[in-house]
């Protein structure tokens, strides 16, 4: 499995709160109870647990653009990073577009999807492969060459740091278990560190299992069943589960129909309402750059656009 130090991003998940309705969001965010909104201090804490971290942090919901601390967060975080080193996620969601100067004054790298597209798919988390692959062997195989481990990220939220993301909001679901303390050099730990979170949060995931996908504007969710057992009666939707029949897919290698929404005309058709378009960057992210001459004049942002690219 992959460190957190080696990874191209760390998330610090500020909320869990969202807009959206997707079917088998990775943040639960339909789900849970009550969602949280990390208080300012311990944002600022994450923050500075990641001085150090040659790569991007990122500022992650939920849909963070609903913090009601944001600007704040923004300009705290730009004041202990290089903007090349920040990134956000976010849908850009309709009635925020006030925060469009802070955020290309923030951010270098944005990763944007409001999953408006009935394309963009998502995999069932839920389905715990425990379930679905009983052979021990077999399901610790699978997990320790999980996708999604190895390519998306470690995470910060309110239970703590954990290896990987979807154990972070997976324990914020289920209200159990604790990430470690939120302190510098947490992220330098390696595999032997994890092993507890490993074993206590892989098996009822199934980000690593065989799974056939489902549209992410379904509005279901996908669930193995002792996951609903345990989930049913904690949950704010019950009736969004479907429980799945455990049958694995033929072909469960969907990473490029995940990646559909990677289309840059789609993301820079969602940055548009707020006024604002996008160039790949260097790191493979999206920069943002106001759509306003006017502000080009007065901003440092410009100068870094015409070294690059020359205009």
């Amino acid at each position: 499995m992959r460190t957190p130090c080696d990874a191209e991003h760390i998330q610090i998940e500020i909320t869990n709160h969202c807009a959206k309705k997707c079917s088998n969001c990775t943040r639960f965010c339909t789900q849970v109870k009550k969602p949280y909104f990390m208080p300012l201090d311990e944002v600022k804490r994450a923050i500075d647990s990641l001085d150090g971290y040659k790569s991007v942090a990122g500022i992650m919901g939920g849909e963070p653009l609903l913090h009601p601390d944001f600007e704040k967060i923004c300009k705290y975080a730009a004041k202990k990073r290089d903007c090349r080193r920040l990134g956000l996620w976010t849908a850009l969601p309709k009635g925020y577009e006030h925060h469009r100067n802070i955020i290309c004054d923030t951010f270098y790298n944005v990763f944007i999807n409001d999953h408006t597209r009935d394309d963009i798919m998502h995999w069932p988390l839920l389905v715990g492969i425990q379930e679905l692959v009983p052979d021990k062997r077999k399901m610790w195989n699978f997990i320790e060459h999980c996708w999604a481990q190895m390519s998306w990220c470690s995470a910060i939220n309110p239970r703590g740091a954990f290896f990987c993301e979807c154990a972070a909001s997976m324990a914020m679901l289920f209200e159990e278990g604790e990430g470690w303390k939120v302190e510098p050099d947490w992220w330098w730990r390696i595999q032997k560190d994890y092993t507890s979170q490993i074993e206590q949060w892989c098996p009822r995931c199934g980000m690593a299992a065989p799974l056939e996908l489902r549209s992410s504007n379904d509005e279901l969710d996908d669930i193995s069943p002792l996951n609903y057992a345990a989930l049913k009666d904690r949950v704010r939707n019950p009736q969004r589960f479907v429980i799945h029949d455990l049958v694995p897919a033929k072909d469960a290698d969907h990473r490029g129909e995940m990646a559909k929404y990677k289309d840059f005309g789609y993301r820079n058709r969602i940055a548009a309402r707020y006024g604002m378009f996008l160039i790949i960057n260097e790191f493979g992210y999206w920069t943002p750059y106001l759509d306003d001459k006017q502000y080009y004049t007065e901003n440092s942002i410009l100068k870094d656009y015409q070294e690059r690219f020359g205009t």
